[in-house]
């Protein structure tokens, strides 16, 4: 049996059910949502919920404050990107290292730069019928409406703590 499976045992109990029916809950509360804003790419909202909602309160709200930022300045970086250039896969390279280059000198986590880069490769390489613009804005407002309905829900339910399972077959001698 591979270690990982030994240490961290899955199995259908309470707190796998509710963790699958908090998320089902919430990723459809963002679709909603997202739909009542009319943003066009309404998925995105529901990922970013399903994110947020695989951590606790603490590590969440840090990692949100990272993806938000890094998705804000790829949304900018790839509408002005698109705009000039259109879907060119070299400028999108240069574009991802200017990107590293921003969130480094902004002394921000590798994540922010992940966060940043994914923002900039559905803003400049997908073709859209919208403006970069738009597009953009989109792009940000569906991850901020992700990442707070995943936040909120993360408040609203948290995650219990798991009971330590009984060990058998130790004796209690010392």
């Amino acid at each position: 049996m591979p270690s990982w499976l030994a240490t961290n045992p899955v199995g259908l109990n309470r707190q796998s059910l509710e963790h699958a029916a908090k998320t089902a809950i919430a990723s459809l509360l963002a679709i909603f949502v997202s739909r009542l804003l009319h943003l066009g790419e309404f998925y995105w909202a529901a990922i970013s919920t399903m994110v947020v909602l695989q951590s606790t309160l603490g590590a969440s709200l840090s990692i949100s404050v990272l993806r938000l930022i890094g998705d804000a300045v790829g949304a900018l970086t790839g509408a002005v990107l698109a705009l000039y250039f259109g879907p060119n896969i070299y400028i999108f390279a240069a574009g991802v290292f200017l990107l590293g280059l921003l969130t480094a000198v902004a002394h921000l986590d590798r994540s922010a730069f992940r966060f940043a880069g994914i923002a900039l490769a559905v803003v400049m390489l997908i073709v859209h019928t919208e403006s970069p613009w738009l597009v953009a804005w989109y792009r940000f407002s569906e991850i901020a409406v992700g990442i707070f309905i995943g936040l909120l829900t993360v408040l609203v339910w948290p995650e219990r703590p798991v009971a330590p399972a009984p060990t058998i077959g130790k004796s209690r001698a010392g």
